[in-house]
């Protein structure tokens, strides 16, 4: 390879700059003679701190600005989490690769160390997805959501400082920072969906950068890449992003044929929860999503999604 440096571009949070510090070192360790550098980015969803991101609107508010510096030669490659990638990406970009996914569960911090069902009754529980809101609130009808922004470090302060009996987390991101002592306890898929590629970091990049996508196809996992490849072909069919209540999560089997994939779509009150699981071979992965995706919307998940569109999802050619 004659690339010489490398330019990654990335949020400024803690996490973020983990995430982006892990490519970072196992590019170095893999060409020596690269350099390679971070190019921090405050985006959208960083400088929106006050408003929950469900009333902002807009999909890639954590992206945007990152994707900008790829496309004006700043950067070579961005760092993301795959939660927070939208389904459409700008002309001339790509998802080049998606890394081996982190824990998808999501991490119940409490004050005290109390169980989820153990909460009592009014209990303030901090989070700004509605996603987790409609889960938790078809588990827990009694709980009282309070929305909670910013970075893990300020959501765990805020938990501390006594504004709120409990707080949700993605399990990654607790894990990837060092704070796994803090979990109270991790949400099982089977009762709590995670988000859409939660606990994955993907690297996107400008579609003709040979020489950049060559350096970093070994970042690509086969098994999370299918898995999140056909979450997200659901969430393109419903046309939704990381401020909706939906959530999915795919699996691979131990022989990498097969896999399952759940998906959820809850009313922000809880009490509509729409579930379905499809399987099938994993080189229909995108397929699989699609078709899970029109089982739900024909069981009624339109009816939730509706009022938090401006536009009825386009019909299916299949």
């Amino acid at each position: 390879m004659e690339k010489k440096e490398i330019v990654i571009g990335t949020r400024g949070s803690k996490l973020a700059l983990w995430q982006a510090n892990w490519v970072k070192s196992e590019l170095e360790k893999k060409y020596p003679h690269v350099n390679v550098t971070l190019l921090r980015i405050k985006t959208t969803g960083d400088k929106i701190t006050d408003v929950p991101l469900a009333q902002v609107g807009g999909k890639g508010l954590f992206v945007k600005e990152i994707e900008e510096a790829l496309l004006d030669g700043r950067a070579h490659l961005a760092v993301h989490s795959m939660k927070d990638v939208p389904t459409e990406f700008p002309e001339g970009l790509s998802l080049a690769a998606i890394a081996e996914r982190e824990d998808p569960r999501d991490a119940l911090i409490s004050a005290g160390g109390v169980l989820l069902k153990d909460l009592p009754k009014g209990a303030r529980v901090g989070t700004s997805s509605l996603r987790r809101q409609a889960q938790l609130l078809s588990l827990r009808p009694d709980l009282e959501i309070v929305q909670l922004r910013g970075n893990l470090d300020t959501r765990l302060r805020k938990l501390d400082e006594g504004e709120y009996d409990a707080i949700l987390l993605a399990g990654a991101g607790v894990n990837r920072l060092g704070w796994q002592a803090r979990i109270t306890e991790l949400l099982a898929p089977e009762i709590f969906l995670p988000a859409i590629g939660q606990g994955a970091i993907g690297i996107e990049t400008k579609i003709d950068d040979d020489e950049t996508n060559g350096l970093i196809a070994f970042f690509d996992h086969r098994e999370t890449s299918r898995a999140v490849r056909g979450e997200r072909a659901l969430l393109k069919r419903l046309e939704g992003g990381c401020q909706v209540p939906i959530a999915a999560y795919g699996t691979v089997n131990e022989g990498g044929v097969e896999m399952t994939l759940t998906g959820l779509v809850g009313s922000t009150d809880g009490k509509t929860i729409i579930k379905d699981v499809v399987s099938g071979p994993v080189a229909e992965a995108e397929g699989l999503g699609v078709r899970l995706a029109e089982s739900l919307l024909k069981k009624g998940a339109w009816d939730i999604l509706k009022d938090l569109y401006e536009l009825k999802p386009a019909d299916s050619d299949s």
